[in-house]
């Protein structure tokens, strides 16, 4: 873990010293190594829950497939990238490239750390470099108030949290994941177990705590919006997992059942919204937040079969929403919208999309046998064997999950073209990289889903 740590802290020093034709493929190639140094976690014993422990950096089965999904995602979106960043500055070139590196040690620092403090402190500082990606290199001038709503939400939020750690701390409690000896009873407070747990939930998101979502990746560059959807969400359900390994018991009996039907009805109504939605991106974003409410929902049954069922949801949709927003961005840059009527019939010009859509669309909805169908039939059978009540929010999560799904394949790939809607450019070697990239982790899944449960 230290290595792959100094390694991507060397890939930070070596972007601003690069010639300048040489910055991106310099940078691709340097992350890309981390990716391959990253993969030598499953090398270990998989009966062992704890790989390369040390003091400081660990790894177990939770994390493992987080950390390498985070070494993945970063070079595929600073590939996607390249065309909308290439044109500014030499300086906003390195501070965009630097950016994505912070994040990316933030992220395994975050994932492999033992202590609950220093998760702490590496998980808020993905904000700063966030910030400035929606900010900086946004879209549209909404991109202020987007930049304000993602700060507010996630400083709010940070700070029950603190004061649950320092409380856990100043009570001579073990902070260490590893050395976890603390056997708590029913009497806890329950106050501070939704202290600690909101700004998982924040971050997440769920249902009601959502809002700050929609505008990030809307206006958010697609390098932010890969991201924010593929790994940056998925740091609150990790936190969420082993927050709950703390609480178990209290959290079981006095807030889970609130918690998950909150969370199920929750996906039914973001599952409407989307249904109603025009914009690509803003439909995509509320996607994720009906997805992330049905694992919280899985990882509050306190049960082995929904911590495992979170993981698998959490990678499959981290390729899955990643690689849509990458179709979605394929599209901005012919047409200029991310309108979804506007949009409608580039399949008469660029053949091979309507496919990927299509495959994508349907990861997404969870058809047997992705990944995504995996993750989803383990969590709503712990769901369900909870409480067979919560078998009609989940019947009905699914139909609108299915419908808005396959609405974004019906409305972008039928239809006619127009003449204001004729491109004559087809899709690169880099886009298509860039959709391979995401295709290939799924297609593996589908044969070996054991290296993410």
């Amino acid at each position: 873990m230290i290595t792959i740590v100094l390694t991507a802290l060397g890939t930070a020093i070596t972007m601003w010293i690069s010639p300048y034709n040489k910055i991106w493929s310099t940078t691709i190639a340097n992350v890309s190594f981390i990716f391959l140094l990253s993969s030598f976690l499953y090398s270990g014993n998989n009966n062992i829950i704890w790989n390369y422990l040390s003091l400081s950096l660990t790894a177990d089965n939770i994390s493992t497939p987080l950390i390498v999904l985070s070494c993945w995602l970063i070079p595929v979106s600073i590939l996607a990238s390249i065309n909308s960043i290439s044109n500014n500055s030499m300086n906003n070139q390195q501070s965009f490239l630097f950016f994505n590196v912070w994040i990316l040690i933030a992220l395994i620092v975050t994932f492999s750390t033992t202590s609950l403090i220093v998760f702490f402190v590496s998980f808020e500082a993905t904000l700063i470099p966030t910030l400035l990606l929606i900010s900086r290199w946004g879209m549209q001038k909404e991109r202020i108030e987007a930049s304000y709503y993602f700060v507010f939400y996630t400083l709010i939020s940070s700070l029950p949290l603190f004061i649950g750690l320092l409380t856990i701390y100043l009570n001579n409690h073990e902070t260490n994941i590893v050395l976890n000896n603390w056997n708590l009873n029913s009497s806890i407070s329950p106050t501070l177990i939704l202290f600690c747990i909101l700004t998982f939930l924040v971050k997440v998101p769920i249902f009601t705590f959502h809002l700050w979502l929609p505008k990030a990746h809307v206006e958010a560059p697609v390098a932010g919006s890969m991201i924010l959807a593929a790994i940056l969400l998925k740091m609150g359900g990790y936190g969420f997992i082993r927050i709950y390994q703390y609480f178990w018991e209290p959290l079981t009996i006095n807030i889970a059942p609130i918690l998950i039907l909150f969370c199920c009805w929750g996906g039914i109504l973001t599952s409407l919204i989307c249904i109603t939605q025009t914009d690509l991106k803003s439909l995509i974003a509320y996607s994720s937040v009906s997805h992330m409410s049905f694992m919280i929902a899985g990882v509050s049954t306190g049960t082995e079969w929904g911590i495992k069922a979170s993981i698998v949801i959490m990678i499959a949709h981290g390729i899955v929403s990643s690689a849509l927003f990458a179709l979605a961005n394929i599209f901005y840059e012919r047409s200029g919208t991310r309108t979804l009527l506007v949009n409608r019939s580039l399949k008469a010009i660029i053949n091979l999309l309507p496919l990927f859509w299509l495959f994508f669309v349907s990861a997404n909805l969870g058809l047997p046998p992705l990944p995504n169908a995996i993750g989803e039939i383990m969590s709503f059978s712990s769901v369900i064997n909870w409480s067979i009540i919560s078998y009609f929010p989940i019947a009905l999560g699914v139909v609108f999950t299915s419908i808005f799904s396959l609405s974004i394949y019906q409305l972008l790939n039928s239809g006619w073209a127009h003449k204001w809607n004729i491109m004559n450019s087809n899709t690169t070697q880099r886009e298509s990289l860039m959709i391979t990239l995401h295709l290939l982790p799924l297609i593996l899944l589908i044969f070996n889903p054991n290296i993410i449960s």
